[in-house]
């Protein structure tokens, strides 16, 4: 059975409806990116779904039709900030801000996840990257910002192999860990050695 990804676009029809998603909760090292979409109803873009079912290439390329056609933005919170406040208050957090810098504002905000906010806009849906349109088109919006970030802190420590594991904790990156301890953009607060 095929999944209507405009289930809960439809559903608050009446709405300016912004799908939210993060990526790089569980990672490391690095920021957690949060990105919010307003899709065009008037102008679905083909192919669009969760970001982890997509290819690095397809990503890519649905990454510039979502930012070329749709009101977007994204929130980063970094590594440190992560440390200080824990990483689902800092998702919590880049999820407002995210929302808050739409040049369209939201009436209706869907989040991937089971996250509870205080603002009566924000609905959180379990498994949202796989059953609305706009989160998905958030969710690669966010993986595909933050594996740039990511291939861009690569070039400056190489030995952690962020270009192929994005700061997740591959046998590999525990390794370089192991070998050449924490790099300073590895999350004090995640206990992974």
């Amino acid at each position: 059975m095929e999944v209507d990804l405009l289930h809960f676009e439809k559903k608050y029809h009446n709405y300016i409806v912004a799908g939210i998603d993060e990526a790089g909760r569980g990672p490391l090292a690095g920021p957690v990116v949060v990105s919010a979409v307003i899709i065009d109803n008037a102008n679905i873009i083909t192919g669009i779904k969760d970001s982890k079912k997509l290819s690095k290439k397809k990503r890519e390329l649905l990454y510039e039709q979502i930012t070329s056609n749709y009101v977007w933005s994204t929130a980063i919170i970094s590594h440190t900030e992560i440390d200080e406040i824990n990483i689902l208050e800092a998702t919590k957090k880049a999820c407002s801000i995210a929302a808050a810098n739409l040049t369209t504002k939201p009436e209706i905000v869907l989040v991937d996840g089971n996250m509870q906010f205080n603002d009566e806009r924000f609905v959180s849906i379990v498994n949202g990257d796989n059953l609305s349109l706009s989160i998905a088109a958030a969710s690669i919006i966010a993986k595909v910002t933050r594996d740039r970030l990511m291939l861009d802190l690569s070039a400056e420590f190489p030995q952690y192999l962020w270009h192929k594991n994005s700061g997740y904790g591959t046998k590999e990156h525990i390794e370089a860990i192991n070998t050449h301890g924490l790099s300073p953009y590895h999350r004090r607060s995640f206990r992974c050695c």
